[in-house]
């Protein structure tokens, strides 16, 4: 496994430092549908590297889906996510970022509510749209914290997946009440990404290791379940969660959405167009990518947006982690 050879502590490195190794390929789902070389990190690496502009990598940069898959595999140790979020920010920005980033200049001079909690989870979309999953979650992690449902959090996101630029003071306004939580569960894998770099000291963890760990969870994973683990916030942290999910998979005998390398493949395929919903989604590849030559009775998802692409591409019974737990145990 590659990522446990990479010093977690050395500097990351940037787009001059790929050498076209295409370890990035075997692990990328925009590879895996188009087979387009140009569309892959080590494609406009490489071009740039060969002094193409900006906007030359622009169909590339716009495609990525942001699994960060690649990032672990890469031998280099090059920031991959970042650079793409990096050129994303140098492009031509449409018309909806910009009234997104209207939108967060407004919010930055209004005041901060004090937190009344210890603890906070931040919701994504797709754990809004779905209350009783949020509650059952809310009530397995305890009951007591605060759910994060502002515009706040969710242009946060919506900014960082665009490559949009975040002000100084926004950033601030949405930090200033996390910094006085004992615990951050994060739903947003990209979000995980970035709290972790902004609150180095803070306990921060994604949804799905938080649920992963509560004992009525944990009693309803079957060794006939696939696991499908989330990538965003699993390859953020992946020389830690690596061994977690291997521990996991000892206990309960479950499979798992893992390669060779132990890299999560993603259940959706989702450029940034797709996941904001300007056009449709294609997921059908990855779905059968994750779900075949499997021998499972069940499908147990850390995500709702993959939930549902599974759900519409096998005829097994999907469940989110939070549905696992008996009534009872919540």
């Amino acid at each position: 496994m590659l990522g446990f050879f990479k010093n977690a502590f050395s500097p990351r490195r940037d787009h001059a430092d790929c050498s076209g190794c295409s370890l990035c390929l075997l692990v990328c789902p925009v590879w895996r549908q188009s087979r387009d070389i140009s569309l892959t990190p080590q494609g406009h690496f490489k071009a740039m590297q060969h002094g193409l502009s900006t906007a030359d990598p622009a169909a590339s940069v716009e495609n990525c889906t942001l699994c960060m898959a690649c990032e672990p595999v890469c031998p280099e140790n090059i920031d991959i996510t970042g650079t793409i979020l990096e050129l994303r920010r140098q492009l031509s920005a449409p018309l909806w970022l910009r009234e997104l980033q209207t939108r967060i200049a407004e919010r930055a001079a209004k005041p901060v509510a004090s937190p009344t909690a210890s603890s906070i989870l931040l919701t994504d979309q797709a754990l809004l749209a779905h209350p009783d999953t949020l509650a059952r979650a809310v009530r397995l992690l305890g009951g007591e914290g605060a759910i994060s449902t502002s515009g706040d959090c969710f242009d946060i996101s919506l900014a960082l997946e665009a490559g949009a630029t975040i002000s100084e003071q926004h950033r601030e306004r949405f930090l200033t009440p996390l910094r006085q939580m004992k615990k951050i569960i994060v739903a947003d894998g990209l979000l995980l990404r970035y709290l972790k770099q902004w609150l180095p000291y803070a306990s921060i963890i994604g949804l799905g290791e938080a649920l992963s760990g509560h004992a009525g969870v944990r009693r309803n994973l079957c060794a006939t379940d696939l696991y499908v683990i989330e990538p965003r916030a699993y390859h953020s942290d992946y020389q830690r969660l690596v061994k977690y999910y291997d521990r996991l998979r000892v206990t309960h005998g479950c499979a798992f959405n893992l390669d060779l390398q132990r890299i999560a493949i993603p259940a959706t395929a989702r450029n940034l167009s797709q996941r904001l919903g300007l056009t449709m989604p294609n997921d059908e590849g990855q779905t059968r990518w994750v779900l075949h030559g499997r021998s499972i009775n069940r499908i147990v998802v850390e995500n709702l947006e993959e939930r549902a692409a599974l759900e519409k591409a096998s005829s097994f019974p999907v469940v989110h982690l939070a549905d696992l737990a008996d009534v009872h145990e919540v």
